[in-house]
C-alpha cells in the first residue's frame, strides 16, 4: 500500500491549537503516516504579508508539534521567490519523496470560494487528492456551485474527498487581537508557542509593554 502525506499549507501566523488538531483529525481520517506544515509566505489570493518573520513562524511550528513524530516542518514556499503556488510545492514533494506516494492538500471549506482561481487548477486536482476539511456541526459546502468553473468530475472528486473535523472556533486573526489589548490566550495556543512570542515581543505586544512602562 502507498504511503499517505499530507500537505497543510498556510500563514500559521501564530500557529494555534486548532492548526495541530485538524491536522491530526485528517490524518487518523486519511491514514497518512506524515503532515508537512508548509509555512506560506504569501497567498497569491491575499495583499497581505504575514505580521511574524518567516524565521520566527517556523520556531513557532517546531514548538508548536515538538515531541509529535506525525508533523514536520517544510521551508518550501519560504524559500521561493514569489509568487508561491501550490502547484508548484505538490511537484516539488512529489520528486523529492517520488510520484508512489499519495499526496494529500488540506484545504479549508472557507478557502473554497477562491479555489477556483488558484494557478493551475486543473493540474493540481490531477496531481494531488485535494481534501476540503469541514467543521464539524457545519453544513457541507456547496460544491455544485463550482461545477462550471471545475467541471462535475472535478466536484465530484472534492466532494468524495471531504473531512469532517472537529470544531474549533479559534483563528490566528483573533488571537492577534486579542494579543495586541492584552487579552488572555492561554487556551488557544500551545504555551510554548505563547512564551516564544513573549519573549520576542511579537503581535505588538512590545507596544503593550511599552505603554505600561509609561506609568
Amino acid at each position: 500500500m502507498s504511503e499517505k502525506i499530507i500537505l497543510f499549507g498556510g500563514t500559521f501566523d501564530p500557529v494555534h491549537i486548532g492548526h495541530i488538531e485538524v491536522a491530526s483529525s485528517a490524518a487518523r481520517t486519511i491514514g497518512a503516516s506524515t503532515v508537512f506544515l508548509i509555512p506560506a509566505r504569501r497567498s497569491p489570493h491575499k495583499q497581505n504579508r504575514p505580521l511574524a518573520a518567516d524565521d520566527d513562524r517556523i520556531a513557532m511550528l517546531k514548538l508548536a508539534v515538538e515531541g509529535n513524530s506525525l508533523f514536520q516542518i517544510s521551508p518550501v514556499e519560504l524559500n521561493r521567490a514569489e509568487p508561491s503556488f501550490t502547484i508548484d510545492t505538490i511537484r516539488y514533494f512529489k520528486q523529492k519523496f517520488g510520484a508512489e506516494r499519495l499526496f494529500y492538500w488540506l484545504i479549508g471549506a472557507d478557502m473554497l470560494k477562491d479555489f477556483p482561481k488558484w494557478y493551475k487548477i486543473d493540474e493540481l486536482l490531477r496531481e494531488c487528492t485535494v481534501c476540503v476539511m469541514n467543521r464539524g456541526g457545519f453544513d457541507s459546502p456547496d460544491f455544485q456551485s463550482f461545477a462550471a468553473q471545475l467541471g462535475s468530475e472535478a466536484v465530484e472528486k472534492l466532494r468524495q474527498n471531504q473531512i469532517e473535523t472537529p470544531m474549533i472556533n479559534i483563528s490566528s486573526t483573533v488571537i492577534r487581537q486579542r494579543l495586541l489589548t492584552g487579552q488572555d490566550v492561554s487556551e488557544m495556543i500551545n504555551p510554548a508557542v505563547l512564551k516564544y512570542i513573549q519573549k520576542h515581543k511579537l503581535y505588538g505586544l512590545d507596544h503593550q509593554l511599552s505603554k505600561y512602562e509609561e506609568f
